[in-house]
């Protein structure tokens, strides 16, 4: 017992590991544990801060996980690089919705999630010191990862005034000759903003000019948008790009853990190099489901986009009553809204709303500083909820 004692104080007085002093525990994870709390103590909180899809995949996709449990090599391991009907699936859907041709065996590799290729990216391209061009506000992960790979992020500001695109100009006056890589994810996250191809081919030509690895994330593409758009698109791009993407919003599929990325050979098969090293495959019943899914076509998408424009009213509906302003073209699975003048602070403006009506809003500075005098609604609600906090407030 005391040889026991003794060897884990040793272990515990060398510490962990430098690298966590430079990222936080998720925002998310924290504020929801606050929120579960509340909810086991009977308050009736309307939780409107997360975008995880409480509507149901479709229908094909379920029953092909289910009678995929029965196949013979159902529950062995699976290739790292995914089933060869799933990245023809992934082919045919780009083609379909974007027309854009990949090839099946050399730019196309499924992922667990686009989270997790967040992190193979940076492996793969990042080294200790490397730079990283961050969007300002934007998904806090691509900064975290950035930091747990010992590299630096450079934040660039996106802002209303510049339709939350970047200043091109004004980066071109910094120092960019350690810059590595570039995020992107347009339609934007967490504001709505869409791109559009001259955008593209701006940015395409500054990471070409400047040796920068872009990544766009684009999984937001087909939620509340009629003109979904992939950045291989622009001619020249996959010199110099990669697009990661994702059944979660598209198909409601979010706890499935199904996305991809792609981009020419020699990119992916640096990414695969990592992501080898770090699972042993999707689950087999799970790539037959997305299989399926990716086959859906415009009625799927028409019905989803009916869904969330009638939330998306309600939100509209629910953040004049607190008197935020908002851009009705706005697409994606959110609704950013800007404060009254004279609120300083979003976090304390949704903390007072959490505790006086039981409604959970994301504060805009979760993704940046240009994030403060913001909020967030996300759509991921049943409309009765919606309209019950309309109520409230």
């Amino acid at each position: 017992m005391s040889n026991t004692i003794l060897n884990t104080n040793v272990i515990s007085g060398k510490g962990f590991a430098n690298r966590l002093n430079t990222v936080e525990e998720y925002y998310f994870s924290r504020k929801l544990r606050e929120v579960r709390q509340m909810i086991s103590e009977g308050k009736p909180v309307i939780n409107m801060g997360i975008g995880s899809p409480d509507l149901a995949p479709p229908k094909t996709a379920i029953e092909a996980m289910k009678n995929a449990m029965d196949d013979d090599k159902a529950h062995e391991y699976q290739s790292y690089q995914g089933l060869p009907e799933l990245r023809k699936g992934i082919a045919d859907f780009y083609k379909t919705q974007f027309d854009v041709s990949l090839d099946i065996n050399s730019e196309i590799l499924p992922l667990m999630g686009s989270k997790e290729g967040i992190m193979h990216i940076s492996l793969a391209f990042l080294n200790e010191g490397d730079e990283v061009l961050i969007p300002n506000p934007g998904y806090p992960t691509y900064s975290s990862v950035t930091n747990l790979v010992g590299a630096k992020s450079i934040f660039y500001d996106l802002s209303e005034e510049n339709n939350w695109q970047p200043n091109l100009e004004l980066l071109e006056k910094q120092d960019l000759s350690k810059v590595k890589l570039m995020w992107i994810n347009y339609p934007n996250m967490p504001t709505g903003a869409n791109g559009n191809l001259e955008l593209f081919q701006k940015l395409i030509a500054f990471a070409k000019k400047h040796q920068i690895v872009l990544v766009n994330d684009n999984p937001y593409s087909f939620v509340l948008n009629d003109n979904p758009m992939s950045i291989f698109q622009v001619e020249g791009a996959r010199d110099i790009a990669l697009e990661l993407n994702s059944l979660s919003k598209t198909f409601n599929m979010s706890g499935w853990r199904i996305g991809m990325v792609s981009g020419k050979f020699e990119f992916i098969d640096a990414i695969l190099k990592v992501k080898s090293n770090m699972d042993s495959g999707m689950f087999y019943g799970i790539q037959k489901g997305a299989i399926e899914a990716l086959k859906c076509g415009k009625e799927w998408f028409d019905a989803q986009s009916e869904i969330y424009a009638k939330r998306r009213n309600l939100i509209f509906e629910l953040a004049e009553k607190l008197n935020c302003t908002f851009d009705k073209n706005s697409v994606g699975m959110f609704v950013w809204a800007k404060l009254p003048a004279g609120i300083k602070s979003s976090e304390e403006f949704i903390d007072n709303i959490l505790i006086e009506k039981n409604i959970f809003i994301t504060p805009g500075t979760i993704f940046g500083s240009n994030g403060e005098g913001y909020i967030r609604f996300s759509l991921c609600i049943k409309e009765e909820k919606i309209r019950e906090a309309i109520l409230r407030i």
